[in-house]
């Protein structure tokens, strides 16, 4: 059985111990199913159809596809392989739950109607992400698979504070900054979204279902000039099983696209997949960290105190 380690307290595997994981959309699900492989696990996947990376059943002892509606044999295929313990990481398009008879069109399996019909049928209960990820960790929990969070595999995903480029941003930059981690805080108590591109103290785009690249897309619609900030925190309720704020080399892409300079994330509680390659793409795009000491304070004590470590961006990407 997988416990946790008394020094570390990280996820410790007995020799071919199974564990679990359901993929969704991006490279963190399989960053996490070779950092479960490198810890003696069996890893058994179920890959979510439409989003889950096909190479990813490489690093797998065995892989499975799955429709977003099919709970109940995920649970019975992790069952059946002797799975306990489990995590979920990556993407669900989310838009995808909006859709002309979408309820029909995934075709729930039993297990899954009887929990989510409240939801989508008799529109008893509401559609956010905490809501619906809860219920589906209900759904595990009663098949007695409990659900761990993907980070507790790889802590080192999580960017610790510090500056990870060379300069600060401007003052209005930090300004945008300090005001952008307010408005995304807010959002997230909603339970909305974890992103808000901001420019001069004015929010340009706030992520709702659509995701963090349509989010600074728009921005980019919007602001034509570019020089705007990306701010992406945790949500203050933030439940680090599930839709934990991540960027990767697709965020910095995005942003270059759409004419973003400067990106804010929150340190221990936000994943950067492939941070050396990240870093290296960007060269000089700030990518600074705040931590959750920074939490509640006015933009004008933010903006002087020592807690977040900033960074200015330059001209273009590192050669």
């Amino acid at each position: 059985m997988a416990t946790l380690s008394e020094q570390t307290g990280r996820p410790t595997a007995s020799p071919g111990e199974p564990i679990g994981l359901m993929a969704g959309w991006g490279r963190y699900p399989l960053v996490i199913a070779e950092a479960m492989r490198r810890q003696g696990f069996e890893v058994y996947c179920l890959g979510v159809k439409g989003h889950a990376d096909p190479s990813i059943a490489d690093c797998c002892t065995d892989f499975q596809w799955i429709g977003l509606g099919k709970i109940g044999g995920a649970c019975r295929y992790l069952v059946r392989h002797g799975v306990r313990r489990a995590a979920v990481a990556g993407k669900i398009h989310k838009h995808l739950l909006f859709q002309r008879a979408a309820f029909l069109k995934h075709f729930p399996d039993w297990r899954t109607l009887a929990a989510f019909y409240r939801h989508f049928l008799l529109r008893q209960r509401n559609l956010r992400d905490d809501t619906l990820m809860t219920t589906m960790l209900g759904i595990f929990a009663r098949a007695g698979i409990t659900v761990w969070p993907p980070t507790d595999f790889a802590p080192e995903l999580l960017v610790k504070f510090g500056q990870l480029t060379r300069r600060g941003p401007s003052q209005p930059q930090h300004n945008d900054i300090a005001f952008g981690w307010q408005l995304a805080k807010e959002i997230g108590r909603l339970d909305v979204g974890q992103s808000v591109a901001v420019k001069g103290a004015t929010a340009l785009a706030v992520e709702a279902v659509e995701g963090t690249d349509q989010c600074i897309r728009r921005a980019g619609e919007l602001c034509k000039q570019g020089g705007f900030t990306v701010v992406k925190v945790a949500k203050p309720q933030q439940d680090m099983r599930f839709d934990v704020p991540t960027v990767g080399m697709q965020t910095l892409h995005t942003m270059r696209e759409a004419g973003a300079t400067c990106l804010a994330i929150e340190a221990g509680k936000t994943v950067i997949v492939d941070e050396h390659d990240v870093v290296r793409l960007w060269g000089g795009l700030p990518r600074p960290s705040l931590t959750s000491d920074g939490l509640g304070r006015p933009p004008h004590d933010l903006a002087t105190s020592p807690t977040p470590v900033l960074g200015q961006p330059l001209t273009g990407p590192a050669n």
